[in-house]
């Protein structure tokens, strides 16, 4: 891949990491937040079906290797509403 190119957890889309949310479990505090920090790193298309699935198959937390609380896929339902 590419650099600067990542791939979608979910439907294991390629494309510029500008069009995907970040995720990420920050090191050393172990929580899970989005856009920035320092850590491992998840990335998610900002679509319906691609948090559904991440959300109902826990793909987030195994990916993250950590529990992914619920206000964050709460978050991630409010930008795509509040998207046009």
């Amino acid at each position: 891949m590419a650099p600067g190119y990542r791939r979608c957890l979910s439907c294991r889309k390629v494309g510029d990491r500008r069009q995907f949310w970040r995720i990420v479990r920050v090191y050393p505090s172990r929580t899970v937040q989005l856009d920035h920090g320092m850590g491992r790193s998840a990335y998610l298309c900002p679509t319906h079906d691609c948090l559904r699935k991440a959300r109902h198959k826990n793909l987030l937390g195994r990916a993250l290797r950590a529990p992914v609380p619920s206000h964050l896929f709460e978050q991630l339902e409010a930008r795509l509403l509040a998207t046009p």
